[in-house]
């Protein structure tokens, strides 16, 4: 006797979840949960700083002139030998074509993702006294440890690969046909390098400046390592908020109101530059 088939049409697993937990409505709330997370700790900041400053969060900064304007000194200094010396490495790493081009490059990009402790300790270990060019530099005299020129040095070594990584790509999409050209035309090489690839690489220059001054800014670990943490003298933005943590509540959220306040500008900067640059080379292909 053949078996009768049932009446009930048969439901697909995935419509049933469908029907339990709809896709799309899983979809924006995980990513409503997400998002929270990245935006709750900067609102809670600024009423945090409103709630103890009892005003306007700039206040209570009188004490914090003196890391303010070292911060502002050293990363100036940071921010002009990044350009100096990382456009040419920029360069270098966008027209190499060695198999050497990807160790130097890992070494180059590998701040990004160390953990800022061990950069202050690698750094700590090289121009430290006890360090592999920190004997020599102390025979001659020469003290680099717990001194701005060491928070210098940590700025460069975190902020630096931003710079160069941009610079870098941007060379890179530059045409070498158009340095040849200039080449069969007399153009010397530093001719070449001033009125071309800095001209056309001069939006993705300032925008990777933009992210190695951001980065620099906000060091803490390499610098409280490596430069120490002497009041008006090695005492960042950074370290200052955590000096103040225990003593100064006002002075800490305020000063770390005003850092929020400085990345969202910087950040905001970037965006409007790579929004340019991508109008630009949209406008140029039609």
């Amino acid at each position: 006797m053949p078996q009768k088939s049932s009446d009930r049409s048969i439901i697909p697993l995935g419509s049933r979840l469908n029907q339990v937990f709809p896709f799309k409505s899983i979809i924006n709330f995980s990513s409503f949960l997400f998002f929270l997370l990245f935006v709750m700790p900067g609102i809670a900041l600024i009423w945090r700083t409103f709630l103890i400053t009892k005003s306007s969060p700039l206040n209570n900064l009188t004490t914090f002139w003196a890391p303010f304007l070292l911060s502002l000194l050293t990363t100036a200094v940071s921010i002009l030998l990044i350009f100096l010396f990382g456009t040419p490495l920029a360069y270098n790493l966008a027209r190499m074509s060695s198999p050497l081009k990807r160790i130097i490059t890992v070494f180059v990009e590998l701040p990004i993702v160390m953990p800022p402790v061990v950069a202050g300790l690698a750094l700590l270990s090289t121009f430290g006294r006890r360090g592999l060019l920190g004997v020599p530099l102390e025979f001659l005299g020469v003290q680099i440890t717990f001194t701005p020129i060491a928070v210098i040095l940590a700025q460069i070594f975190v902020g630096a690969p931003f710079y160069i990584r941009s610079a870098q790509n941007r060379f890179s999409s530059i045409p070498t046909e158009l340095e040849e050209a200039a080449r069969i035309d007399g153009a010397s090489g530093w001719c070449i390098f001033r009125t071309i690839m800095i001209p056309l690489s001069y939006r993705a220059i300032i925008s990777g400046l933009i992210l190695s001054w951001a980065r620099a800014l906000g060091e803490f670990g390499a610098t409280i390592l490596f430069a120490g943490n002497l009041q008006g003298k090695t005492q960042t933005m950074p370290l200052f908020i955590y000096s103040s943590l225990e003593n100064d509540l006002g002075a800490t959220f305020s000063t770390a109101t005003l850092m929020l306040v400085i990345s969202i500008a910087m950040f905001g900067i970037t965006r409007l530059i790579a929004r340019l640059e991508d109008d630009e080379e949209l406008s140029s292909t039609y």
